[in-house]
Order: C-alpha cells, then sequence, then structure tokens
C-alpha cells in the first residue's frame, strides 16, 4: 500500500514562489499590514496596498523595495470609511482577477468622544467592519473569476471576551472606546465565518480564513525606514515581553500563511501557536460565540443596510 504524500512543514522563512499573482492588502502601508505586504512580495506575486495616504504607502513600497529585489508593489487609493468611493478603488486595481484580499486595515480610538465618518457611523465599526463588508461586495466579481481566491480577515484577541449588541452596534448609547473597538473586530470576524457558510453553501472554490495576530509590539518590530524605525533603547526596555507577545513582522505570519498555505481550508481561523499571542501560524479553534450563526445572520443583514450594499454569495461559472 503506497504511503501518504508527505505534507512539507510550513517555514515562515521559505514561502512558496507565487509568481503570476495577486494580492489585495488593506492598510499595507504600515504595521502588521506593511510586513504581510514585504513577505508576499517575496514570493514574486504583485502586491496591492490598498491605503488612503498616498505618500505613505510610497514610503512603503520604497522599503519594500529595498529588501525585496524586483518586487511588484503597488498603491491604490483605498478609504474604507468611505464606502461611496470602494468601487472606484476596486476599478482603479485594473485586475480581471484577484488571488486573495487580506483584510487587514483598522482604526483603534482609546479616549473619547464618539467620532462619526461623513456617512454618520461610527467610525471604528465603520472601517473595521462595514468597509471591509462593502468592499468584499466590490471584489465579488474578481474574487469568483479566480478559482481558489482567498478572503483573510483579520481579526483581533481583544474580541474573546466581548459581545455584540445588535440593538447598538455603532455604540450610540453607551461610547466606550476600547469595547467599541473589540466589537468592531468581533463584527469582523463573525463576518468572516459567515461568509465561510455562505460560499460553502453555494460550492464556491473561494475560501474565507479568520486569522488574529496574536499581541504585537513596534518596540519588537524590525526598522523599516521610514515606514518605522526602532531605537536600540526601546528594543532593550522591551526585550522581557518578546517572552509573552512578538514584533509586528511575526504578527504577519497567520495573515501570509492564510493567503498561500495550499493546506489552508475555509472557515479556519489561524492564529500564533503560544497562548495566541506569539509564535508560528498554526489553526486555533473558533472561538464558541464566532460559532453563533443567528448573530452573524443578523449582523450580515444590517451590514447590508448599513453599507447599501446586498453581498449575495455566488457560485463561480462553469466552463
Amino acid at each position: 500500500m503506497p504511503s501518504a504524500p508527505r505534507v512539507p512543514l510550513w517555514d515562515v522563512h521559505r514561502l512558496p514562489r507565487a509568481e503570476g499573482r495577486s494580492f489585495l492588502v488593506t492598510g499595507g502601508n504600515a504595521g502588521i499590514g506593511y510586513f504581510v505586504a514585504e513577505q508576499l512580495a517575496g514570493t514574486g506575486a504583485t502586491v496591492v496596498l490598498g491605503s488612503r495616504d498616498r505618500a505613505k504607502a510610497e514610503g512603503a513600497i520604497a522599503s519594500i523595495g529595498s529588501r525585496v529585489p524586483g518586487a511588484r508593489v503597488r498603491h491604490v487609493p483605498l478609504d474604507l470609511a468611505d464606502p461611496a468611493s470602494l468601487k472606484a478603488s476596486v476599478d482603479a486595481l485594473g485586475l480581471d482577477r484577484l488571488d486573495a484580499v487580506v483584510h487587514n486595515a483598522g482604526v483603534a480610538l482609546d479616549h473619547p468622544p464618539r467620532r462619526e465618518t461623513t456617512g454618520g457611523h461610527e467610525l471604528m465599526f465603520a472601517t473595521n467592519h462595514l468597509g471591509h463588508f462593502a468592499l468584499t461586495h466590490h471584489l465579488a466579481p474578481l474574487l469568483t473569476a479566480t478559482p481558489g481566491s482567498r478572503i483573510v480577515t483579520t481579526g483581533s484577541f481583544a474580541a474573546k471576551s466581548e459581545r455584540l449588541d445588535l440593538d447598538d452596534l455603532q455604540s450610540a448609547r453607551d461610547y466606550r472606546p476600547k469595547r467599541a473597538y473589540a466589537r468592531s473586530k468581533l463584527a469582523q470576524m463573525l463576518f468572516a465565518v459567515e461568509l465561510d457558510r455562505r460560499l460553502r453553501a453555494v460550492g464556491s472554490t473561494t475560501l474565507s480564513v479568520l486569522i488574529h495576530p496574536g499581541g504585537a509590539l513596534d518596540a519588537l518590530t524590525p526598522s523599516r525606514p521610514p515606514v518605522h524605525v526602532r531605537t536600540t533603547g526601546e528594543r532593550l526596555s522591551r526585550l522581557p515581553l518578546g517572552l509573552v507577545v512578538q514584533g509586528k513582522d511575526a504578527a504577519a505570519w497567520p495573515a501570509v500563511r492564510a493567503v498561500l498555505d495550499p493546506g489552508v481550508r475555509g472557515g479556519q481561523m489561524w492564529s500564533p501557536r503560544a497562548f495566541g499571542l506569539r509564535g508560528m501560524p498554526t489553526t486555533e479553534p473558533l472561538w464558541p460565540h464566532l460559532a453563533d450563526p443567528t448573530t452573524a445572520a443578523r449582523l450580515w443583514a444590517a451590514s447590508c443596510d448599513l453599507t447599501g450594499n446586498d453581498l449575495t454569495v455566488t457560485a463561480p461559472t462553469r466552463r
């Protein structure tokens, strides 16, 4: 009886080649998103940075180019807080197919007052969840046209102890910034799981994969001027924390694996191995409240109403 084929171990420092493939990373100009883009660029793929700030995106592209010879990286203007602008952003991609999108961009506010977008939505919920929901709607034709495409959604450890208030999704009655942020990330995570249910129901080959990056600190992150510059003092002062958390370069690993690993499956959650905070990327069981289909379906319906986008999941066209 022939033995089962060996599945190669995943090596974060020796990624599979991906020439000819195209990836979009929202918020790819800074933070964890920058390192997702840098690592994906090293595979030979075309990487598009979705960012509001052209100057920061150009700085990120220059930094990646200095480390990845021949990198194919470019920028597309993207403002997730303005859903009306997203169709134009997708058109500006100039692509007829897309292999993966990494929903990474996010806003985190630490202090009141509550802030709203020009559309009247609470800023964190609008950017972190509604913007990515609407972006998925506009990207759907490109993703559907690409067999095996992936939608990788970035959650947060902060969402593990939170629950959604479906009657106050935008924290209009009781605004606490840290809780509002955690709930916006929980909404993203529920969206990713519900998206997987809907993709599977219609027999789509597109995968919806959930990741969370664990704990990441700037002081443990290698310098990437002009994107990020770490001083020696910062590095030394935070060295003990390296036993518990990690830099943003390592925090990018779950997203990169979710994009590239042929063994990844829809509906999985990938996170750092050590307590979900640091280490190599591995699968983690879905937290119980992420597996609640009733809450997820109600959130989906509310998101359609709030964005004006009826995100309908369809099967790929058979050829």
